[in-house]
């Protein structure tokens, strides 16, 4: 009989004996499994691999994006428009939904291929025991009871539960995201909590084996390892639609009731009136055109286009276009420590000799060059007594650095960059034997023979201080022995604390011919340095009112001190750890996370619990990381972040990808959020105020039972022709410096508020009012002619050129904004007034579009009524800045900017 699938955590293999272990899984520690059984087990527990599940077809995920309510609006319009015959204008919206539809498809395509990026990781070859011999097999055909060894350099290919092991250290940062290596041996593990870290007798596939080997028995493939444990909980995490979508769904569902509404009423009130009914329904259509804003879906799509565009140049791509909007209102920023805030290279920055001397050195990471300083001076030598401690170091050690690469333990790796720091000469020697560092000896020893050693040779040892000054009875004192008094090692062990209360790991060095009598020669601290570019980007982010809150796998020390450094924990603040969180009820975290700036050892089911609880306060989340570890949580929150030379896993869960792992592309990304959704209310504000202009329009001179202003064809050219390039050009606008300064906006901040249904409501009162008085000035006589209707669509046009140039800034006069600064909008406007004049001075559109020429003292006049609507915004934007400048902006800001500015609260809702 089989054994029966392996299931949950392998906390009960860790429990297990070696024989326990082999028996349970019929296996044999030499020969393995035969062939045979390979087979038959794979037929139950399935292909060591992350098989993708059904999905739904491409196609029909390209259909879906025509459930957004714009869309179907706009094809609500185009089937009106065919109804009535209006083809030209029916292809076009159609053309118009496919092309917005089809750039949102192909944009995020790739948001769900985490699947691939996990089969990325899992190693394309296994060394296995089968028959009795040892092969390479596909990683994919491994089995539960399969014998696998591993070596340096190795992935993991599977859970494994070790049989042997000599000197096996794992890196296993991407889980735990502890950057010390995990110590690994065979031994049973009776009390065990079930986190990852505390199985010190099983290696889990996709680690790195960085020093020693082992031999084991597969006790998880696929889906029931610890990897598929993630995959799982990424699946089913839905990533949570962004504050832009959320506004445009419900601004396309009020805005289909409004329009619909009006319009039912406008067709109503003609009919009564005895209106022509083909007349009355071809207005119908073509106020259901202009009042449906088609240009909203497109310009929001080339809006966050360009930002991706922009964010791509500073070495930030965006992989799902609203994610860059998303930015512009999150308020929360949860960082990974490693790889993160620093550089995941550990390095030596301090040595403390036993014969007094302090040295620090510069240089960070295993490849930056460094100098040595004494006494705050630079040295242009290597003190006889820091050269042992580098000799030792080196000795002692399993790792090399080629190139721009280490092989090995970073920890080894750090002492490796410290010898060379030093200028040292490697000496020829002989290893004569080799005692791997344990968590029961704490130390690593290394026996070698060369020239100064002598022919049997000399113990060279590195490791925990407490544990590597028990072996010492002696320590070099300028170059002379003296004995190691127990006031000594006090003074050395309390000398350690101190560096370990600054988060920076400890190790002690020894030497001589007898393990129990050796020589004491120092120590070194050791720390994984914060990235460059972070200190400033912390200071800005601060600044914009962000608050940061640190998720690490590391100890509380090491992270208080990172914390602490970069002054996002201070005395108000609070560290929980994992097991804490562990401990509370789901209400508890999420009221203790309002202090809350660091969480230490933590693993991904901590991490997507801390992102909840955030979001369960109404915050909006950005989380950073680069580890397999990270992944769920970067998917779980608002926008997920991910760091260049991160996991594929990790980048293919995130919506954006720092290339160069720059944490200060987050402060332009930030900044850029705040821009695009700025340019998107400047063009809605825009669009409304000529589509409510419009509808008024049409309305009011039904109801008074006067002829139409403006034809069927003339309100399609607004609509269509010149709502388009101008409104567009407003998604271009350049980045305001004040504006996107400013502190986050609340995520219930709706594109549409109370604040700007003033304003269009006023601009478009200006534009009804001088489009009407135009009209009854030239209708004299009752009818209605074509130079009557042409000066009115030519007013009207007018108005919204000007109304365009005054949506340009929410509170900036058009003289304190760089004019010239945007020239799609210059450009977009000279072009829709070269494209009206050839309407009213081209005889063939005369016909189509019943216009005659004007004069240019008709002109002239059109321009003195229209910009009246600048010249009204003006004043407002005065009153905006006069009450913002009034007692540091503060009282009169509530009172005056919330009623004309586009500000809301959380209780502010859109106005159907």
């Amino acid at each position: 009989m089989l054994p029966e699938c392996y299931s949950g955590s392998p906390v009960n293999a860790a429990r297990m004996t070696v024989g326990e272990v082999l028996r349970f899984w019929r296996t044999s520690a030499t020969t393995g499994i035969d062939s045979s059984e390979a087979r038959l087990r794979q037929q139950i527990h399935g292909s060591n691999d992350f098989g993708e599940k059904d999905d739904e077809s491409l196609l029909m995920k390209f259909l879906s994006g025509f459930k957004d309510p714009l869309i179907i609006m706009l094809f609500v319009s185009a089937l009106i428009s065919v109804i009535t015959q209006q083809y030209d204008d029916a292809l076009s919206i159609t053309i118009a939904v496919i092309i917005v539809t089809l750039v949102g498809f192909v944009q995020e395509y790739r948001s769900e291929k985490s699947l691939e990026a996990l089969n990325n990781l899992v190693p394309p070859t296994a060394h296995c025991i089968r028959n009795g011999v040892k092969e390479d097999i596909l990683a994919r055909e491994l089995v539960p009871g399969d014998v696998v060894e591993v070596g340096l350099g190795d992935r993991v290919p599977a859970d494994v539960r070790l049989l042997e092991c000599a000197g096996l250290e794992l890196d296993e940062s991407s889980f735990t995201g502890e950057t010390v290596p995990c110590i690994k041996q065979a031994e049973p593990i009776v009390t065990l909590k079930g986190e990852v870290s505390e199985l010190t007798n099983i290696v889990f596939m996709g680690t790195l084996v960085c020093n020693g080997h082992g031999r084991g028995v597969v006790i998880g493939t696929g889906y029931n390892t610890q990897f598929g444990e993630i995959f799982n909980m990424m699946e089913s995490e839905e990533t949570p639609k962004t504050p832009l979508q959320k506004n445009m769904d419900k601004l396309g569902k009020h805005l289909s009731f409004i329009s619909f509404g009006v319009i039912g009423v406008i067709l109503l009130v003609g009919f009564i009136k005895g209106q022509p009914f083909q007349d009355m329904l071809t207005i119908g259509v073509s106020l259901a055109v202009a009042a449906i804003p088609e240009g909203l879906p497109i310009v929001v799509t080339v809006t966050l286009a360009l930002g991706v565009i922009r964010m791509s140049k500073k070495e930030a791509i965006v992989r799902k276009l609203p994610s860059v909007e998303t930015l512009g209102c999150v308020n929360v920023l949860c960082v990974d420590k490693t790889g993160t805030l620093t550089k995941n290279e550990m390095t030596v920055t301090k040595a403390h000799t036993a014969s007094g001397n302090t040295y620090t050195f510069t240089g960070t990471g295993y490849f930056e060059p460094g100098r040595v300083i004494h006494d705050g001076r630079a040295l242009s030598y290597c003190p006889e007594d820091l050269a042992v401690i580098g000799k030792v170091g080196r000795l002692c050690n399993n790792s090399h650095i080629s190139g721009d690469k280490m092989f090995g333990n970073p920890t080894d790796g750090a002492l490796v960059a410290l010898y060379n720091k030093l200028g040292l000469t490697t000496e020829p020697v002989t290893r004569l034997e080799e005692i791997p560092f344990t968590h029961e000896r704490k130390w690593m020893g290394v026996k070698c023979a060369g020239d100064q050693a002598g022919a049997e040779g000399v113990y060279y040892v590195k490791g925990a201080p407490e544990n590597v000054l028990k072996l010492c009875t002696h320590q070099l004192v300028r170059g002379t022995l003296h004995a190691l008094t127990d006031d000594d090692k006090d003074s050395v062990l309390e000398q350690i604390q101190v560096n370990e209360a600054l988060g920076m790991r400890a190790l002690s060095f020894c030497y001589g011919s007898d393990l129990k009598n050796l020589v004491y020669v120092g120590n070194v601290a050791i720390m994984d340095p914060i990235r460059n570019e972070v200190p400033e980007t912390v200071h800005t982010l601060h600044q914009n009112s962000i608050r940061l809150v640190m998720i690490t796998g590391d100890s509380k020390n090491i992270a208080v001190s990172i914390g602490n450094k970069l002054g996002f924990h201070g005395p108000n603040n609070v560290a929980i750890s994992g097991d804490m969180i562990d401990n509370m009820t789901d209400q508890g975290l999420c009221d203790m996370m309002m202090n809350v700036s660091i969480v230490y050892r933590s693993s991904p089911r901590h991490k997507m619990k801390v992102i909840k609880a955030l979001q369960e306060r109404k915050e909006i989340v950005a989380m950073t990381g680069d580890g397999v570890n990270d992944a769920v949580a970067l998917k779980c929150a608002d926008i997920g972040i991910a760091m260049g030379k991160g996991t594929d896993v990790c980048k293919e869960a995130a919506e954006m990808v720092l290339v160069n792992d720059d944490m200060s592309a987050i402060v332009e990304a930030v900044r850029e959020g705040k821009n695009i959704f700025s340019n998107i209310k400047n063009f809605v504000r825009f669009q409304l105020s000529t589509s409510v202009s419009a509808l008024t329009l049409i309305a009011l001179t039904t109801l008074w039972n006067i002829p139409p202003p403006l034809n069927p064809m003339q309100i399609l050219w607004i609509n269509i022709i010149m709502d388009g390039p101008p409104a567009q050009s407003l998604g271009v606008e350049p980045m305001d410096n004040e504006k996107c300064n400013s502190p986050p906006r609340h995520p219930k901040t709706q594109v549409v508020n109370k604040a700007m249904l003033l304003r269009v409501c006023l601009s478009a009162s200006c534009i009804i009012t001088g489009t009407l008085w135009i009209f009854k000035n030239e209708m004299v006589d009752g009818t209605v002619t074509s130079r009557d209707t042409t000066m009115t669509f030519t007013c009207f046009i007018f108005f919204d050129m000007f109304n365009a140039l005054s949506c340009r800034s929410t509170t900036k006069s058009i003289f304190q904004i760089n004019i010239l600064g945007n020239t799609t909008f210059l450009c977009a406007i000279s072009a829709s007034i070269l494209a009206h004049f050839g309407l009213v001075y081209v005889p063939f559109l005369q016909v189509i579009f019943q216009t005659e020429a004007l004069s240019a003292q008709d002109l002239m006049l059109l321009v003195c009524i229209a910009s009246s609507v600048l010249v009204v915004d003006e004043v407002v934007k005065l009153i905006i800045r006069m009450s913002e400048n009034h007692c540091g902006g503060q009282i009169d800001k509530m009172r005056t900017s919330d009623i004309f500015q586009s500000n809301s609260t959380d209780k502010e809702k859109l106005i159907p």
